[in-house]
C-alpha cells in the first residue's frame, strides 16, 4: 500500500508537490481549484506544467483530484444541478492538464425528494459527463456516512448508479474508512472487516476499489456522522487499521489520509504512524 495525504494547493498549485515530499507522501491528493466555489482560476493553468514535472521528478504516484464541496449531481435543484454539471466538467479537465488518474467526489444529497429519485439524477448526469473521459482517468464514488439526505452510504447505492451507467470501466470507488465505519460497516474488528469487503465484492466487485481514503472516526458505529481522527486516535483504532492496511484485498490500493491536522507535522505524524502498520510480504 502506497500513503499519502490531502495537500494544500495554496499560493501556486505546483508548491503542492513540495508539501507532499516534506511530508512524505508516496501519492497525493489535492483540490485542483477554489473547494468551496464553483470556478477554478484560470491562473491555475499557467502553472500545470510546472506542477506536472515536479510531480514526475518526485515520483509522486498516483496523483488524486477531489472534487469541489459544492457540487451535488444529486441535486433536484435545477440551478444547483446546472452548476454541478459544468464544475464536474471542469474538474474532469483539470485532472486530464494534471495527468491525475483518480477524480473523486461524493454523490451528492437528494434534498429531501427521495433516495431514488437522487441517484438516477446522478446516474443520468454521470452518462453524459463519462463520454468526456479518456487515456487513464477514473471518475471514482466516494462513499459517505449516511447524514441526512445525503447518498452513497451503502453499497446497494453505488450498485444502483453503476446499473444505470452500464458498469463503464470509466467509474470505480474510494472507500472512506470514517465513512464506512459511520455507516454501519465495522471494520474496526477483523471478522467486520472481512465482512465488508465480502459485501463489496459481492454487490460492486474488488475489482471496482481504486483507492482508499484512510481516516479514524470520533463518532461511534453506525452514527452516521462524518468526523474524522487521527489515526489510532478514534473508534477504528491500531489494529483496526493494522487489519486494513494489510488485508489481502486492499493492501496494494494507494491510500490518502484526510486527517486532522493544524500542521505539517501532524501529517508526517499519522503518515509515518499508518506507514509503521505495513507489513513487509
Amino acid at each position: 500500500m502506497k500513503f499519502g495525504c490531502h495537500v494544500s494547493i495554496a499560493g501556486k498549485i505546483y508548491l503542492a508537490v513540495e508539501q507532499a515530499l516534506i511530508r512524505g507522501c508516496e501519492t497525493m491528493q489535492i483540490f485542483s481549484g477554489n473547494p468551496r466555489g464553483w470556478k477554478h482560476s484560470k491562473d491555475l493553468d499557467r502553472d500545470i506544467y510546472e506542477f506536472n514535472s515536479r510531480r514526475k521528478k518526485a515520483g509522486i504516484e498516483p496523483l488524486v483530484i477531489h472534487m469541489p464541496y459544492l457540487v451535488n449531481l444529486g441535486s433536484p435543484d435545477a440551478n444547483i444541478y446546472s452548476k454541478s454539471v459544468k464544475a464536474t466538467l471542469d474538474s474532469i479537465e483539470r485532472a486530464k492538464k494534471l495527468n491525475a488518474s483518480y477524480l473523486v467526489f461524493h454523490p451528492g444529497s437528494h434534498k429531501g425528494v427521495g433516495r431514488e429519485k437522487g441517484l438516477m439524477r446522478v446516474a443520468e448526469s454521470l452518462k453524459s459527463l463519462i463520454s468526456e473521459i479518456d487515456g487513464e482517468l477514473k471518475i471514482l464514488l466516494e462513499n459517505t456516512a449516511g447524514s441526512g439526505h445525503n447518498l452513497g452510504a451503502k453499497f446497494e447505492e453505488f450498485v444502483f448508479i453503476l446499473k444505470e451507467v452500464g458498469w463503464s470501466e470509466k467509474l470505480g470507488i474510494c472507500l472512506d474508512t470514517c465513512h464506512a465505519f459511520a455507516a454501519g460497516y465495522d471494520i474496526s474488528t477483523k471478522d467486520g472487516l472481512n465482512d465488508t469487503l465480502r459485501e463489496f465484492d459481492k454487490k460492486l466487485g474488488i475489482d471496482r476499489l481504486f483507492l482508499i481514503h484512510a481516516n479514524d472516526s470520533r463518532m461511534l458505529l453506525g452514527s452516521r456522522v462524518d468526523r474524522h481522527a487521527g489515526i489510532g486516535k478514534g473508534y477504528i483504532g491500531l489494529e483496526g487499521f493494522k487489519r486494513i492496511v494489510n488485508h489481502p484485498m486492499l493492501k496494494d490500493l494507494p491510500c490518502i489520509l484526510e486527517t486532522p491536522h493544524e500542521s505539517k507535522d501532524d501529517d508526517i505524524q499519522n503518515l509515518n504512524l499508518i506507514r509503521s502498520l505495513r507489513e513487509e510480504s
